[in-house]
C-alpha cells in the first residue's frame, strides 16, 4: 500500500490543514504525488472521489438482506460473507461447551443473582439482594448478565452468553475498523486474530468485567479513527462516552489507552489546532457524564441507606478507585489484599515484573504468541509512513492501535500490585489491529525487497516464539511445535523470494505464513472452550500454560498465597490447593497454592480436603458428593473459589428463609456467593472479597442478630480474620459468634445458629 499524503486540498483541509472537510471527500480517495520511503516502487493508481449522487439518483435501492449480505458496492464480493462468516464461527466456537464452566466467577454471579432479585441492588452492583456490600468494582460489567438473568432465569447460559455476545462484537468492530482503511483482508485477518487468541477465547466465555471492556476500549479506537479520518467532533464525543462506561466496568484501567490516543488527535487530526483541543475538551466532558453519573450518585446516597462499598477501608467508592483498584495496582499497596509487591524488575506476590513479563511463563502463553511480530509490523508501519503528512490516516491508524498495545503492554509489566494472566485479553484486540494492518500494508510493498524480507521476518519471529511457547508445554500435542516450526521457516522463505513466485505460489506462501502462526494460539484456544473454568484465577490453554511465580520466582506466595498456577486438563483436573483451610501447591512446583487456584477441567474438580464436584443442575459449579461446604474455620479456604454446597446445607439455609433479611452470613465473597447461588436467598459477606473489609463492624452485626435479620453463620471462608485492623473485624465476628451461639454440622459444613444462643451466654 502506497500512503498518500495531503495537498493543499487533499482532506479539505487548506495549506495549513485547518477548517473541516470537503462534503464528500473520503481521506482513503486523496490523491498527490508518492513520497519517497527508499527505492522506487511501483505506484497503485488512486480510487477516483465519487461524486456525490444527486437526491433520488443513483441505483434502486436493494432488498434489505440483498444489501447485508452483499456490503458495501466498492467491496469485494467475497467481502461481506467472510465477515458474517467470521462472525459466526466466532460466536459457534465460544458458545460450544459454555455450561461447563457453571456460574464461572460466583462473586460476579452472586452479584449478577442480585441485580436480578432488587433494581437497588442491580444499581449498586450489591453482592446480595438485601444490599450488605458491594462488588469492588462498579456495576456496568454485571447489569447486561443482571438483565440477561431477569429475563431468562438464572443458569451459566444466562449468565455467560451476554459475555460471548461481547467476544463476538468486539471482533465485528475490529474488522469495521481496519476494512474502511486498509480494506476486508485486514479485517479479516485482524478479526481472526482476536478471535483465536487464548486469552480471548477465555474471558469472552467468563462473566469477570474484562470482557466488557475489550470491547469498550476497541470501540474507542475505532472512533478516535474515524476522528482522524474526517475531523467530525461526534467521534471525539462518543469516544469519551465509550471511556466513560469503561471507567464503569473496570475502573482506572479504561484510561489506560488515553494519552496515546490524546496526544494522536491533538497532533494529526485534520482541523484547525484550536478545534483539535476543543475537541478533545468535549470529549473528556463526555467521558466525565458518561462514567461520573453514576459516581455522584454513590457518593451523594446516603451511606446508611445504601451498601457498603466492597474494596474500600472507608465505604467511598473514589477510595477504592483512587487506591485498591487504582494507585494501589501499580506500587502495590492495596490496603485490604491479600498481598502486593514486587516491582523494578524484580519478584513479588503477584509474579515477575520487568520487560519481559509479558512473554514469561505465568502469561506468555495467553497473549504472546503474535506479539513479537506485531512489533515487528509496527516498527515497518511507522517506517513507512514516515514521510507521510502530518494528516495521513494509515500513520494515524498505526499509532492509535501501536500506542494502545505499547502503554496497556508497559503498565501490566511494571504494576506491582494484583495482576492476573486474564487482564492481558486487553491487549488482544490491539496486536490483532497491528498484524491486519501490518501485514497487507507489507504485502502490498512486498515488491521492494526490505517490505518481503520484514514480512519474513515477522513470520520466521512467529513461528520461533511459537516453538518456544509450545514447548513450554511439552506433553500437550509434541508434534505441533515442530509443524509450527518447520511451516512457519518455509512460509517465510517464500516470502523472502516472493517477487520471483507466481501469484499462486505467493499466496501460498503467505498462507503458510499464517497458518503456521495462528496454529499455536487456535490449539490453545480449543483447549480452552472445551474447558471449564470456574473460580477467581483463571488461565486458558491446556496445563502448565501458565504458572503464577512467587518470591525467588518458584511458586509460591508468601503466607501461603498466590502461587502455583492451575493444573488443567481435558476432561479431568485436579484443585491442588484447599477450600477448607488447609495447605496445596502447585503440580508444576513450589511451595504452597492460592487456595483452589488450580482448578480446571470439564466441570470436574477435586480438592484435597476441600471441595469436589462439577455442575449441579441449573449450572452450580460444585456440588459432589456428600454434604458440602466450607470446612474448617480458619485459613484461606474460600478467598478465591465458592464452597460446595450439598442438598442438606440448602435445605438447612432455605428453611423459614423468607423470615430473615438475609438466610445466613459467611466471611469472604466467595463463600457466601456459593450459598446464595444454591439457595437463591441472600447471603451476607462478611468483610467482602477478602474477609477484610470493615462491614459491617461487630456492633452492627450485634444489632443484625438482635434484630432478628439474619438466620445462620457460615464459619470459614475468608483469609481466615489475619492480619491488620480491618480483617480483624471479621475474626472478631466470629469469635464472638462461636463463643455466643450453638453450632450445627452439616456434613463437612459448620454453621451456628444465631437464632440459638448458647446456654452460657
Amino acid at each position: 500500500m502506497t500512503t498518500q499524503p495531503d495537498t493543499s486540498t487533499g482532506n479539505g483541509t487548506g495549506p495549513s490543514g485547518a477548517g473541516e472537510p470537503s462534503p464528500g471527500t473520503d481521506a482513503r480517495f486523496a490523491t498527490s504525488s508518492a513520497p519517497s520511503w527508499g527505492p522506487p516502487a511501483p505506484t497503485l493508481p488512486a480510487e477516483p472521489v465519487r461524486p456525490a449522487a444527486a437526491p433520488g439518483a443513483g441505483e434502486p435501492t436493494r432488498p434489505f438482506l440483498h444489501r447485508a449480505w452483499r456490503g458495501r458496492p466498492e467491496d469485494p464480493r467475497w467481502a461481506r460473507p467472510a465477515f458474517l462468516a467470521l462472525l459466526l464461527a466466532t460466536a459457534v466456537l465460544y458458545l460450544y461447551g459454555l455450561s461447563a464452566s457453571g456460574y464461572a466467577n460466583s462473586f460476579y454471579s452472586a452479584a449478577v443473582q442480585a441485580g436480578s432479585q432488587s433494581w437497588k441492588a442491580f444499581f449498586f452492583g450489591s453482592l446480595d439482594s438485601a444490599n450488605a456490600i458491594t462488588v469492588d468494582k462498579p456495576p456496568a460489567s454485571l447489569w447486561p448478565m443482571a438483565l440477561s438473568v431477569r429475563i431468562f432465569g438464572l443458569s451459566s447460559w444466562a449468565i455467560l452468553v451476554p459475555e460471548v455476545l461481547m467476544g463476538v462484537a468486539t471482533v465485528g468492530v475490529l474488522y469495521a475498523t481496519l476494512r474502511r482503511r486498509f480494506g476486508p483482508a485486514a479485517g479479516l485477518i485482524a478479526g481472526a486474530v482476536l478471535a483465536l487468541t487464548p486469552v480471548a477465547a477465555l474471558m469472552f466465555r467468563f462473566n469477570n468485567p474484562d470482557a466488557m471492556l475489550a470491547l469498550l476500549m476497541t470501540v474507542t479506537v475505532y472512533c478516535v479513527i474515524r476522528g482522524l479520518e474526517d475531523g467530525r467532533t461526534k467521534w471525539l464525543v462518543w469516544a469519551g462516552v465509550a471511556v466513560g462506561f469503561a471507567f464503569l466496568a473496570k475502573t482506572l484501567q479504561a484510561f489506560l489507552i488515553l494519552p496515546p490516543l490524546a496526544v494522536l488527535y491533538a497532533v494529526c487530526a485534520p482541523v484547525s489546532l484550536r478545534k483539535r483541543f476543543a475537541q478533545i475538551g468535549l470529549s473528556a466532558g463526555a467521558m466525565v457524564v458518561a462514567g461520573g453519573w453514576w459516581v455522584a450518585i454513590v457518593e451523594l446516597w446516603p451511606a446508611s441507606s445504601r451498601p457498603y462499598i466492597g474494596g474500600s477501608q472507608n465505604n467511598s467508592f473514589l477510595e477504592l478507585t483512587f487506591g485498591y483498584n487504582g494507585l494501589g495496582r501499580i506500587n502495590g499497596d492495596e490496603t485490604g489484599s491479600v498481598g502486593g509487591g514486587g516491582g523494578g524488575g524484580g519478584t513479588g506476590q503477584w509474579g515477575e515484573t520487568g520487560w519481559n513479563r509479558m512473554f514469561n511463563s505465568e502469561i506468555g502463553g495467553q497473549i504472546s504468541w503474535l506479539l513479537p511480530a506485531a512489533l515487528i509490523l509496527l516498527v515497518a508501519g511507522l517506517v513507512l509512513t514516515r514521510k507521510a503528512s502530518r494528516t495521513d490516516l494509515t500513520r494515524g491508524s498505526f499509532l492509535a492501535w501501536g500506542g494502545a498495545l505499547l502503554m496497556t503492554a508497559l503498565v501490566f509489566s511494571y504494576m506491582a500490585g494484583i495482576f492476573h494472566q486474564y487482564y492481558t485479553v486487553a491487549l488482544a484486540p490491539y496486536i490483532a489491529a497491528v498484524l491486519g494492518m501490518g501485514a497487507t500494508v507489507l504485502w502490498e510493498e512486498r515488491g521492494r525487497v526490505w517490505a518481503s524480507l520484514t514480512l519474513a521476518g515477522a513470520a520466521t519471529a512467529s513461528a520461533a516464539w511459537g516453538y518456544v511457547l509450545l514447548d513450554r508445554t511439552s506433553d500437550y500435542l509434541p508434534w505441533l511445535k515442530w509443524l509450527v516450526l518447520v511451516g512457519g521457516l518455509t512460509g517465510a522463505l517464500g516470502l523472502i523470494f516472493v517477487t520471483r513466485l507466481g501469484r499462486r505460489l505467493a499466496l501460498a506462501a503467505a498462507a503458510l505464513s499464517f497458518a503456521a502462526a495462528i496454529a499455536g494460539p487456535t490449539a490453545y484456544t480449543l483447549s480452552t472452550v472445551n474447558t471449564g473454568h470456574s473460580g477467581s484465577i483463571v488461565t486458558a490453554g491446556p496445563s502448565g500454560a501458565s504458572t503464577m511465580g512467587g518470591p525467588g520466582g518458584g511458586g509460591g506466595m508468601r503466607g501461603g498465597f498466590p502461587g502455583g498456577g492451575q493444573n488443567q486438563q481435558n476432561g479431568n483436573a485436579a484443585q491442588n490447593g484447599q477450600q477448607g483451610g488447609g495447605t496445596g501447591g502447585p503440580p508444576t512446583g513450589g511451595t504452597g497454592g492460592f487456595p483452589g487456584q488450580n482448578q480446571q477441567g470439564n466441570g470436574n474438580t477435586q480438592g484435597n480436603g476441600g471441595t469436589r464436584g462439577g455442575n449441579q443442575p441449573g449450572g452450580m459449579p460444585g456440588g459432589g458428593p456428600g454434604e458440602g461446604g466450607m470446612g474448617g474455620g480458619g485459613g484461606a479456604g474460600g478467598l478465591l473459589n465458592g464452597a460446595n454446597v450439598g442438598s442438606a446445607a440448602k435445605a438447612l439455609l432455605s428453611k423459614n428463609a423468607g423470615d430473615y433479611t438475609w438466610a445466613a452470613a459467611a466471611i469472604g465473597s466467595q463463600n457466601s456467593a456459593s450459598y446464595q447461588l444454591a439457595t437463591g436467598k441472600p447471603v451476607m459477606a462478611i468483610g467482602g472479597f477478602n474477609g477484610t473489609d470493615p462491614s459491617p463492624t461487630l456492633a452492627q452485626f450485634k444489632k443484625y442478630v438482635t434484630d432478628g435479620k439474619i438466620h445462620y453463620f457460615i464459619s470459614g471462608g475468608g483469609m481466615g480474620g489475619g492480619g491488620g485492623a480491618s480483617s480483624s473485624t471479621s475474626s472478631r465476628i466470629s469469635s464472638w459468634v462461636t463463643a455466643n451461639f450453638k453450632k450445627v454440622t452439616v456434613g463437612s459444613a459448620t454453621f451456628y445458629d444465631l437464632t440459638q444462643p448458647t446456654s452460657s451466654s
